[in-house]
């Protein structure tokens, strides 16, 4: 295969929002090196992160210039030594930042197989979700079928995949959503029961749902007052997920509160475990592909914008009014 000698890729010029920290410009094509794939870019979906990214807010802090970018899907053009199982043409998925450009290269360990059943833009958001959600949901909380599972931020991308999953493993699940308008699809994705902020009592409607148990377990990628909430509607022995705290306000532990209601407050950063623990990753990855396969989840998308508006998509992302993945179509 006869590869162009540039590509186009989108850096993080300045520190700012996406539209002005934004630059589309002209780069040397990379070359992959030993145990690392070169892939061409066909999506890429849009992640808070990228954001965080741009706004020089996320704990990985790139130098400046960088391709932000962190999940997309493609198709493998090349690779360096020492790669086994994959070869050129194969449809893949994967997580680095780096992505939102018309190739990558990325280590041969963080890309995987595409599941034959999602057309691209939803298989580009197969990734960081989905496995953030399948690890908060299995690994740390223990998710077992008839649990009763409360997830904030319901119709976000990490909130519908964590609605999915719960209701695939045969959880009651309670989504939370900002408005009337998302409820709908948090109800499509499996929700049982759906709260609004603002405009809902989420202690009240969790404790009405649950027969005045609570909330076996807490998804929350949210924080603030939404963790609040959560310690007041959690049941003996339950368990809460702190996945992030896009809210603005990160969580504080109140120890003599887990005490006294016999509750656990456990933390997720999925980015640990490609390293430490990549056993469990493989796992992970061949579940979401038979769900995924089956049909038991699908990732929502909200829209797709072009390459060449790729700002445009972390903006929407940033206003907080979208529902499922904004998609940037690459290729």
């Amino acid at each position: 295969m006869t590869l162009p000698d540039t590509m186009r890729a989108w850096r993080v010029t300045r520190l700012a929002e996406p539209n002005e920290a934004l630059s589309l410009d002209e780069l040397p094509m990379p070359t992959p090196s030993a145990g690392e794939v070169l892939v061409r870019v066909r999506a890429v979906a849009a992640n808070f992160p990228d954001v965080l990214l741009c706004r020089g807010e996320y704990q990985v802090k790139p130098a400046l210039p960088f391709v932000p970018g962190i999940e997309f899907v493609g198709d493998v053009v090349a690779y360096g030594s020492s790669v086994d199982g994959l070869e050129v043409g194969a449809r893949v998925l994967g997580s680095k930042i780096g992505v939102l450009s018309e190739y990558a290269v990325l280590p041969a360990s963080d890309v995987w197989a595409a599941p034959e059943s999602l057309p691209d833009v939803e298989a580009s958001g197969l990734t960081v979700a989905y496995q953030t959600a399948w690890f908060a949901l299995h690994r740390r909380a223990a998710l077992q079928s008839g649990e009763w599972l409360l997830v904030h931020a319901a119709a976000g991308g990490v909130g519908l995949a964590a609605v999915q999953l719960g209701a695939a493993a045969g959880a009651h699940v309670v989504g939370v959503v900002g408005s009337a308008a998302k409820a709908k699809v948090a109800r499509d994705a499996g929700a049982d029961i759906v709260l609004v902020r603002g405009t809902d009592d989420i202690v009240t409607g969790v404790k009405s749902a649950t027969g005045g148990r609570g909330a076996d377990v807490v998804f929350d990628p949210v924080g603030g007052d939404a963790f609040v909430a959560s310690t007041r509607c959690i049941a003996f022995e339950g368990r809460i997920i702190v996945v992030g705290f896009a809210g603005g306000t990160i969580q504080e532990l109140p120890a003599g509160h887990v005490l006294v209601k016999n509750y656990s407050v456990v933390g997720l950063h999925w980015g640990m475990y490609p390293g430490l623990r990549p056993d469990l990753v493989d796992d992970a990855r061949a579940g979401l592909t038979r769900l995924a396969e089956a049909g038991s989840i699908r990732p929502v998308v909200d829209h797709v914008v072009p390459f060449d508006r790729a700002p445009e998509a972390l903006t929407a992302l940033a206003g907080g009014a979208t529902v499922g993945r904004v998609v940037i179509q690459v290729g």
